[in-house]
């Protein structure tokens, strides 16, 4: 099991994960008016094909004796078809916009906006290039046609929008969310690994502006955070609340997109080698803490952004028990202090050090404090006596 605490994964596997949103199998429903107006552009057009076949056929002697008119059979019947098969052809558009909306819960405002300028691009694309047939045929036939082209076009054209958002929003001079300057969100996804959602930080990372685009979250990920959260034991039920809280989080930040994809593969279970598979399928970086994951993922032949590896290289120069020269400056603020600085500029206080100040002395570390400004080093020195 790992430190991370990953484990009980059979207890989760059961149940089934459990999504921060609507689940990415199915997407957001298409309201019943689209499809119902996309239903009645194909009565309509059904019926206007059923009264042009009804009046070529008005005169023929054998439909004479038909109780009703024959363009007036023609509109019923050709209404009825255009009921059925408006009802299917609908419902399958439905499926098919709920597929490629899959992708895109909770967008903000800058994603409406440019979802807005799709549609918008769409309709007047395919009115362009349809209004001829207003024209050419009769309107009865031609104009349910115009409107459906619309009504479907709009509708990719909206998606689009939101897939493409950076570059609709370039196109029309709009900054980023975070104003004139700022990094825009980069198109190349990143994998998350359980382990960088449990640990936390990677909101730091973010809000420091490190990481920026989209994460793409396995729906495994989530199982295994569900299956964490539900466990019995405190430390892993913690553990899978606070993974939980952490995407919560992300999905409020305004420079990355949480995006909850299936990445299931047939015969493949363990949520390491799926996440490895998907690295390398997808063409798309790792983001994980786990080392040993990180270097199986490397191994693969898999892009990998190691959070560990970015901590370890961040932290202090030196550390509690170290031995470092350091010259001394000036006298420090309390008595005996004496403050020298490191390479990179830290700063050293040394205790009971005020009479060395002008020299270079090894001075043993006995603490680091992190500031907002920076770090500060605390350290002793051996030459210590009664006029220092």
């Amino acid at each position: 099991m790992r430190e991370d605490g990953r484990g009980g994964r059979g207890d989760h596997a059961r149940r089934g994960p459990l999504l921060l949103s609507t689940p990415p199998s199915t997407g957001r429903p298409v309201p019943t008016l689209v499809v119902e107006i996309l239903r009645l552009c194909v009565v309509v057009l059904l019926a206007g094909v059923g009264a042009q076949v009804g009046e070529v056929l008005a005169d023929d002697p054998e439909l004479a004796s038909l109780p009703l008119a024959a363009p007036t059979l023609g509109v019923l019947l050709g209404a009825c078809l255009g009921y059925v098969l408006g009802g299917w052809l609908a419902r399958l558009v439905a499926r098919g916009v709920r597929t490629a909306d899959r992708a895109f819960v909770g967008r903000s405002a800058e994603q409406l906006l440019s979802g807005l300028l799709g549609a918008v691009v769409g309709v007047l694309a395919a009115g362009f290039v349809t209004w001829p047939l207003l024209v050419l045929g009769p309107p009865l036939v031609v104009l349910p046609v115009f409107v459906f082209v619309l009504v479907v076009t709009g509708t990719v054209g909206y998606r689009v929008g939101l897939a493409r958002r950076e570059s609709v929003l370039r196109l029309i001079g709009s900054e980023s969310p975070d104003g004139p300057g700022a990094e825009t969100v980069a198109p190349r996804a990143r994998l998350l690994d359980t382990s960088v959602a449990i640990d936390g930080r990677i909101l730091d990372v973010v809000r420091a502006g490190f990481v920026h685009g989209r994460l793409v979250v396995a729906t495994a990920v989530l199982a295994e955070l569900q299956g964490l959260a539900d466990s019995a034991d405190d430390t892993r039920r913690a553990r899978g609340r606070r993974g939980l809280d952490t995407l919560t989080a992300l999905r409020n930040e305004r420079v990355v997109d949480v995006e909850v994809v299936d990445l299931s593969v047939p015969g493949v279970t363990e949520v390491d080698a799926l996440l490895v598979r998907a690295a390398l399928a997808r063409d798309e970086p790792l983001l994980t803490l786990d080392t040993n994951l990180a270097k199986v993922a490397a191994l693969a032949g898999a892009r990998v952004m190691n959070l560990h590896a970015l901590a370890l290289a961040l932290r202090p120069p030196v550390g509690a028990g170290d031995d470092v020269t350091v010259h001394l400056l000036r006298a420090g603020r309390e008595p005996g202090q004496a403050v020298g600085y490191l390479d990179d500029g830290t700063m050293v206080v040394v205790e009971q050090a005020r009479r060395l100040v002008g020299e270079d002395v090894v001075v043993t570390v006995t603490s680091v404090l992190t500031t907002a400004n920076g770090r500060m080093v605390f350290a002793r020195t051996a030459r210590t006596g009664p006029g220092a």
